[in-house]
């Protein structure tokens, strides 16, 4: 059962528009707050994408949709690098890990 940390979780990551009822639909059947939010953006990710990118009439209106496209895109990838940290996350149980840096030359101009 989706707690009041993990809905109001929620409604910051896809609004305040987003059905309650599905939501509790997808956490119930996903588990996690974090793969409910992917699962939303993604669709309409994939949604967005089938539409036209952009409408135009001369001289009269032009519409593009392409700065909507890139932001779903980033929020796709700041929830997928695990940022921000969901209620229901696991905590972090290795804290004292080292990371790795891999320097690679420059091409010459």
């Amino acid at each position: 059962m989706m707690d009041s940390a993990v809905k109001a979780w929620l409604i910051a990551q896809l609004g305040t528009s987003t059905d309650q009822t599905d939501l509790e639909a997808r956490y119930t059947r996903l588990g996690t707050a974090r793969a409910v939010a992917l699962e939303v953006l993604r669709e309409r990710y994939a949604a967005l994408r089938d539409q036209p990118t952009a409408v135009s009439v001369s001289s009269v209106v032009l519409v593009n949709y392409t700065a909507n496209l890139a932001a779903y895109e980033r929020q796709i990838a700041l929830l997928e690098a695990g940022t921000p940290p969901a209620p229901d996350d696991p905590p972090a149980t290795d804290t004292d890990t080292i990371g790795l840096v891999y320097l690679h030359a420059r091409p010459r101009r």
